[in-house]
Formats: structure tokens, sequence, C-alpha cells
């Protein structure tokens, strides 16, 4: 994002540049006329909607399959903590201290992850830990709405995953960020060199817009990083109910991990 800002001054500063050096070169016309400010807008306005309509695409794109994602995932983790209630209370216990556990791992230290597109290994013990549990419970009713409760979570945590890293490729940014470059610097050849405040206080305006809009692009894009991101709402109210339906039977101190949702003795 700073980037961004930094070459969108650059290109103002280079435009401005070119149009009290290079203008003469290229235009006869007396040196006061040039373009007004409705001119200016005119042209721009085809681009900056071009590009805010990229922006909502995006916005419901990526940004909004990552929260159904992270919002389906914790869901499934709350079935699978109420459907282990019917379960045997020693199998019980194991599936609600891993749910716990996996909530901890997940908000804690994977979502700090995944603002650099990463995922977290620490999980992934919790989600083993749930398999091993469910093959004790095999041949009994419960066994198969636990199994299916499981892989509804499995496969709204790898959504999650997936949405964390950018959905728009490099060479298109660059090649938008190269869009913004070229327009200013060709709007400011074209102001006129003396009277000409409305048309630069207009053109400061459109690039300031245009290199909003970029980095609303690039904020959105990474959904779980930046100004605009994905809250863990929805799996820290689920680690609460988990914890309070564990703390009902048995004590804090019988968790197999961490706050941070680290296998405790690793």
């Amino acid at each position: 994002m700073v980037l961004v800002i930094v070459v969108a001054a650059i290109a103002l500063l280079a435009g401005l540049a070119a149009n009290r050096f290079l203008r003469p070169r290229l235009l006869s016309e007396d040196d006061d006329t040039g373009m007004a400010v409705k001119d200016l807008v005119g042209p721009l306005l085809t681009l900056t909607v071009l590009l805010l309509a990229f922006v909502l695409v995006t916005a419901n794109g990526s940004y909004g399959r990552a929260e159904v994602a992270s919002r389906g995932e914790a869901r499934a983790l709350d079935q699978l903590v109420e459907t282990a209630e019917y379960a045997p209370e020693a199998q019980r216990a194991k599936i609600q201290a891993d749910a716990v556990c996996y909530a901890r791992a997940v908000r804690r230290q994977e979502w700090l992850a995944m603002a650099d597109g990463h995922s977290f290994p620490a999980p992934s013990v919790w989600s083993t830990d749930f398999r091993q549990a469910f093959r004790t419970l095999e041949g009994k009713p419960v066994f198969g709405m636990l199994v299916g409760a499981d892989n509804k979570r499995s496969e709204e945590r790898e959504e999650r995953l997936t949405q964390a890293t950018a959905s728009i490729p490099s060479a298109i940014f660059w090649f938008l960020l190269a869009t913004l470059v070229i327009t200013v610097v060709a709007l400011s050849i074209c102001m006129p060199r003396r009277n000409n405040r409305g048309q630069l206080i207009t053109l400061t305006v459109i690039t300031a817009l245009l290199t909003t809009t970029l980095c609303i692009i690039r904020d959105v894009d990474r959904p779980f990083g930046g100004i605009i991101d994905v809250e863990p709402t929805a799996i820290t109210e689920v680690e609460r109910q988990a914890t309070r339906d564990y703390l009902a039977h048995h004590t804090a101190g019988d968790l197999p991990c961490d706050p941070d949702g680290n296998r405790l003795g690793v």
C-alpha cells in the first residue's frame, strides 16, 4: 500500500514537471490555455468507474468467500462440540477439549499467519486428534454425525486458507499501477502552465481517488490482513461455548493445550 502511494506521488510530481518543461515543446497553443476542469474529470471518470467495479468484484469475491468460510468453519466446529454430547464420556471429553484447543490455535496463531497468506500447523494437530477419537466410536450412531461435522470443518478451513492468498496476480496489479502513472502524467502534460489552480486541484483529487481505489483493491484482496479484514469473531464465540461445555464436567487444568492452542508438553 505504501508503494502505491509513493509511486502515485512520484507520478504526480513527474507529470507536473513534464507540464512545466515538456509541454512548450509539444504544443504550440497559448500557454494560458489547456484542458478545463471538466475535461480533466471526463476521461478519468470511465477509468475510475472501472476500477471501482473491480474493487466491488474483488470485495464480493475473495473477501466475501473468506468471511463465509470462517463462519462456516465455526458452525461446523460448534456442531462437532454439540454432537460430542451424545458420545461416551471419555470420547466426549477428548473431542470437546480438542475443539477448544483447535479454536485457540486458529484464533491466536493461524489468523495472524493468514495475514501473510500462510497457514499454521497447530490446528492440524487437533484435527488429527479428532479423527483418533472418532475411530473408537466406529459402529455407533454418533460416529457418522461426528465425521460429517468434521468433514465440513475441514472443507471450510481449506476454503478459508485458500482465500487468505492473493487472488489478483502480481502482473495485473502492476499493470493497474502503470495505468495510474500513465494517466496522471498524461493529464498533467495537458494542463496549462499558468492560471491552472482549478485544474491542479482537480488533478490532485483524481490522483488521490485513483490511488485510494488501488489501495482498496490491494487491501480487500488479502481479507485477513490490512484495514479491511475478516475478524475471528465466529471462532472466538465457538471457543467460548466449547470451553463452557468442557468446564461443566472438567477443570481448565485438564485442557491439553495452552492459551495459544499449543499442545502441552511439546
